[in-house]
C-alpha cells in the first residue's frame, strides 16, 4: 500500500522518521512530505495557502497507481481531508493523527501570530497543558530547532469542499489529547467541532493517550497503531 504522511504545522517530512519504520518494515510504500514553503526555515512562504497544501497532496496521489491510504496529523488533518475531497476515489482509508477532517469554510487556526508570511512556533505557554503532556524538555528542544515557520495562508485559509463522495471513505480517528470517548459524547451533543466528522459513514477511533505530537512522545505506538489500520485496507 502507499502511504502518504502530511505534517502537521512547523514540521516536515522527516518528522515522520520514527513512525515509519514498521510500516516500511511490513512492506508498505511510505510517502512522507516536505509541504511547499516547509523546506527550510529560510524558504519563501509568501503567497502560500491552504489550496497549494492541499494541490501538494492531490499531485502525491495523482504520481502513484492504485489505492493510497492519508495520514494527517493536527493541520494535515485539514490537508489530506481537502485532498479527499478532490480524489475520494482513490483513498482507500484516511488517518487522523490527533486531528479530524475541517468542514467548509473552517481555517486550521487564525488565531495563531503572523510575522509577515510567517507563522512561527509560538512559546510553550500558548499551548494547553494536555497539548504538550510527555513531551519533556528534551523533546521540546529538539521540536523547537527543527521546527519551520507555517505559510500565514495555511493557518488563515478557509476549507473549500464540494464532494460528498468524501463522506464514504472508511476513517480512523487516533485520540491523543481527547480519548474517544469525549469525542463520541461531542457527536452525540452536535458540537460543531466535530460536525464533519459525524456526516463521515465509516469511522473507527483508536485511543493513544499522550499529548499533540505523538511522533515524538509515542513513536513506536504510533507506528503499530498506523500499521493496525492500514493493514485492514491491504
Amino acid at each position: 500500500m502507499d502511504i502518504i504522511l502530511v505534517p502537521g504545522f512547523w514540521l516536515d517530512a522527516s518528522s515522520w522518521s520514527e513512525v515509519t519504520l514498521p510500516l516500511v518494515a511490513a512492506g508498505h510504500r511510505v510517502h512522507p512530505l516536505t509541504l511547499p514553503g516547509k523546506q527550510s526555515p529560510d524558504a519563501s512562504r509568501a503567497g502560500i495557502g491552504l489550496r497549494d497544501h492541499i494541490d501538494a497532496v492531490v499531485d502525491t496521489i495523482d504520481a502513484l497507481d492504485g489505492p493510497v491510504v492519508l495520514v494527517g496529523h493536527s493541520g494535515g488533518g485539514a490537508i489530506i481531508y481537502g485532498a479527499i475531497d478532490e480524489r475520494p476515489d482513490r483513498v482507500s482509508r484516511a488517518i487522523y493523527v490527533d486531528s479530524g477532517p475541517l468542514a467548509a469554510g473552517g481555517v486550521i487556526n487564525n488565531e495563531l501570530p503572523a510575522d509577515g508570511d510567517d507563522v512561527p512556533l509560538p512559546s510553550w505557554e500558548t499551548f494547553d497543558d494536555a497539548d504538550l503532556t510527555d513531551l519533556t524538555d528534551e523533546l521540546r528542544a529538539e521540536f523547537r530547532a527543527r521546527a519551520i515557520p507555517e505559510p500565514r495562508g495555511v493557518a488563515y485559509d478557509a476549507q473549500q469542499l464540494s464532494n460528498e463522495s468524501r463522506f464514504e471513505v472508511p476513517t480512523t480517528i487516533i485520540a491523543c489529547e481527547f480519548p474517544s470517548s469525549q469525542i463520541l459524547e461531542w457527536i452525540q451533543g452536535n458540537h460543531p467541532y466535530v460536525a464533519e466528522l459525524a456526516r463521515i459513514r465509516d469511522v473507527e477511533y483508536v485511543d493513544l493517550p499522550t499529548g499533540h505530537w505523538p511522533q515524538f512522545t509515542r513513536p513506536v505506538e504510533l507506528g503499530a497503531e498506523l500499521l493496525a489500520a492500514v493493514s485492514r485496507e491491504s
